[in-house]
């Protein structure tokens, strides 16, 4: 497969391009050739862009690794340090970087709060998180309703934790029934959360904030890992470019955070 096809698929099924004056993140294709002559064969897939994801890219034998936290933040001026190893080793490597942030939290069947939506099971499901014009989370509601043991039993089984235990502010009902995502650093939608009448805010990391905020709203919020609540969106992309026949490879790299 042609890389500007690969590059092409992805940015049309996740509207890469409505993000572009929404997300710092530069996203789609920020390293490689977008030429006719090159090919992929073996996609590389991980939450990160970092040394290790991209020698472990390399040591597989493929053509790009997908991520959904690049390199490039809109922010580089001058290619030095992490930027410039980082570089380094993907240019050395022959090896292209994709990336998707915001558009792969939003999308509504292959992002990543979609993906903590299929672990819960949640139903009646509606975007959440507003972002300018876009969502970047999803809000739903389950048959069976969860206590916190077994909220935190049912994420600490299904997500990439690295083996740490799931922090929940028990600040809610005892009966979690209607229930918000926003994967990775997602409490400043708090408040939106608690307009939406949820029992709790699922996401990856909180802030010292949150902790009061949460207590005078009466609301659960889940602190489940930023790491553990964003392998879903990767692992999506990686079916998919298995259905479009090509070699593929997950690199799981949990940080426990």
């Amino acid at each position: 497969m042609k890389l500007s096809t690969f590059v092409n698929r992805f940015d049309d099924d996740l509207r890469t391009a409505d993000f572009a004056d929404l997300d710092a993140s530069a996203n789609g294709l920020q390293v490689g050739s977008d030429g006719e002559e090159t090919t992929v064969e073996h996609a590389a897939f991980a939450v990160d862009a970092a040394i290790e994801t991209i020698v472990g890219a390399a040591d597989a034998g493929a053509d790009v690794l997908v991520t959904h936290h690049g390199i490039s933040w809109g922010d580089i001026e001058h290619i030095t340090g992490r930027t410039y190893d980082r570089l380094e080793a993907l240019i050395d490597n022959d090896l292209a970087l994709y990336v998707s942030h915001l558009p792969l939290d939003s999308h509504p069947k292959l992002g990543n709060a979609a993906g903590v939506a299929d672990v819960l099971e949640l139903e009646d499901r509606e975007p959440f998180g507003a972002y300018g014009p876009e969502h970047i989370g999803q809000r739903g509601r389950v048959d069976e309703p969860y206590t916190v043991t077994s909220l935190r039993e049912t994420l600490e089984q299904s997500l990439e934790t690295g083996g740490r235990p799931v922090p929940i502010l028990e600040f809610g009902p005892e009966r979690i029934e209607e229930i918000t995502i926003v994967t990775g650093s997602g409490v400043d939608w708090l408040d939106e959360a608690v307009e939406a009448g949820a029992d709790a805010l699922v996401t990856g990391e909180g802030k010292q904030q949150v902790y009061h905020d949460a207590r005078e709203a009466g609301i659960n919020v889940v602190l489940a890992g930023h790491y553990a609540t964003e392998t879903f969106g990767v692992r999506s992309l990686q079916s998919k470019a298995d259905s479009w026949g090509l070699e593929t490879t997950y690199l799981e790299v949990p940080t426990g955070l």
